[in-house]
C-alpha cells in the first residue's frame, strides 16, 4: 500500500503543443495529501471564473483530507482508528463505498490487498505513527499483523464497525476518489474540457482549445530523471500508476519498499517496478494499480487478464526495464 503522499505514482502530464498559454486555457494547482494537485481546463465565456473553480476544487480536497487523512488527528478515519475493538462510527457514504471497494479488491486478490495494513506501515517505518524506517523484530511484527484483516470490518447501515483494534488507511485509493469527485464538481460547474490530477492520479475529459486531446506521458520508474516511456492521448479515462521505487529504504544490502502484501505482513520483493491502469473510474484505476503491483509480475498479469484490466507492467531486467501491455490496454489504445 502507498503512503498518503502517493509515493509510487509516476504519471506526468505533457502539454506538447504549448496550448496551456492561450487565454482560454486556465490552470490551478496547489498542495494536497502530502503532494500536489493540478487542474487545467478550457474556460469559455459562459463558464465560471477561475476563482470560483479554485474555491470549488479546494473545497473538495479539504473535505477529502478531513475525512480520509491518517496524518491529522481530527479526521474521521483517525477518529475511527482510535476506537477500541467492538466499536462503530457513523460514516459518510463515500467512506462506506471505499470500504466496500477495499473488501472487493481484498477478496479478488485473495487477501494481498487490504485497507487495514496501517499497523504494518507504522512498524516498518512508512506510516503516520512510525518511528523511523527499520526491519521490525518478530514480536513487533506479530503484534502488528494481529491488528490487520479486512474481515474484521462490517458495515451496519450508516455505521462502520470493527471487532478488532484495526486501523484503516485509504492511501491506495483516496487520490483516485478525489479525482473522480473533482470531475463531478467540474461537470457541475459547467466545465466540459479539463485534465484533473491529484498526487499523480488523473483523468482527462474533452479536448484542448485547438481540438487536440490531452496527452499523458507515462514515466519509466527511475529516481534520477524523468524519462517518458509512452505518451497516451486519452479522453474519459482515469489513469493511475503505482510504483515501488520512490519510497523505500535499504538495510543490510536489502531493499524494502512501501508496497505491502497483507498476506505476508511485509513489503513485496519481486521484479515488478510499476503498473499503470486505465479505467473510466479513477478510483478503480487507483485500486487496481495497487493490487497488481502487490501481486507482482506473474500473479498480477494473471489477475489483469482474468479481470480484463487495461494495464502496463514495467519490470526490472538485467538490461534495464521491460514493458508489457495487457490485451485490454492494447484494445483501448487502438480505440482511442
Amino acid at each position: 500500500m502507498a503512503r498518503w503522499a502517493g509515493g509510487g505514482l509516476v504519471i506526468l502530464a505533457l502539454w506538447l503543443c504549448g496550448c496551456d498559454r492561450t487565454p482560454s486555457l486556465e490552470r490551478i494547482s496547489g498542495p494536497t495529501m502530502g503532494s500536489t494537485y493540478t487542474v487545467q481546463y478550457v474556460r469559455t465565456a459562459q463558464g465560471p471564473a477561475p476563482e470560483q473553480v479554485r474555491f470549488a476544487v479546494e473545497a473538495v480536497l479539504q473535505q477529502i483530507d478531513h475525512t480520509f487523512s491518517t496524518y491529522r488527528s481530527d479526521s474521521l478515519i483517525a477518529q475511527f482508528n482510535r476506537l477500541p475493538a467492538n466499536s462503530c462510527q457513523v460514516m459518510p457514504a463515500d467512506v462506506l463505498q471505499l470500504v466496500q471497494l477495499g473488501e472487493q479488491l481484498s477478496r479478488q486478490s485473495q487477501g494481498a490487498f487490504d485497507l487495514t495494513v496501517e499497523p504494518l506501515l507504522d512498524v516498518w517505518g512508512f506510516g503516520p505513527q512510525s518511528r523511523g524506517e527499520q526491519v521490525p523484530g518478530a514480536q513487533a511484527l506479530a503484534a502488528a499483523r494481529g491488528r490487520v484483516g479486512h474481515e474484521h470490518l462490517q458495515i451496519d447501515g450508516l455505521q462502520l464497525c470493527k471487532d478488532a483494534p484495526l486501523e484503516l488507511g485509504f492511501n491506495s485509493i483516496a487520490a483516485g476518489h478525489a479525482v473522480d469527485l473533482l470531475v463531478e464538481r467540474m461537470r457541475a460547474l459547467g466545465v466540459s474540457s479539463y485534465l484533473v490530477e491529484v498526487t499523480g492520479e488523473l483523468k482527462a475529459v474533452g479536448r484542448k482549445p485547438d481540438g487536440n486531446p490531452w496527452r499523458i506521458a507515462l514515466e519509466w520508474p527511475r529516481t534520477d530523471q524523468q524519462v517518458a516511456q509512452q505518451v497516451l492521448a486519452l479522453e474519459g479515462y482515469g489513469v493511475s500508476t503505482s510504483g515501488d521505487y520512490r519510497n523505500f529504504f535499504e538495510q543490510n544490502g536489502q531493499r524494502f519498499s512501501h508496497v505491502f502484501d497483507a498476506r505476508l505482513g511485509a513489503p513485496v520483493s519481486h521484479r515488478l517496478a510499476s503498473v499503470t491502469v486505465l479505467d473510466p473510474s479513477t478510483l478503480m484505476a487507483d485500486g487496481m494499480s495497487t493490487v497488481l503491483l502487490i501481486l507482482g509480475p506473474e500473479q498480477g498479469w494473471a489477475f489483469a487478464l482474468k479481470y480484463n484490466v487495461a494495464a502496463v507492467f514495467v519490470t526490472r531486467a538485467d538490461t534495464g526495464f521491460v514493458s508489457h501491455s495487457t490485451p485490454a490496454f492494447e484494445r483501448l489504445m487502438h480505440a482511442q
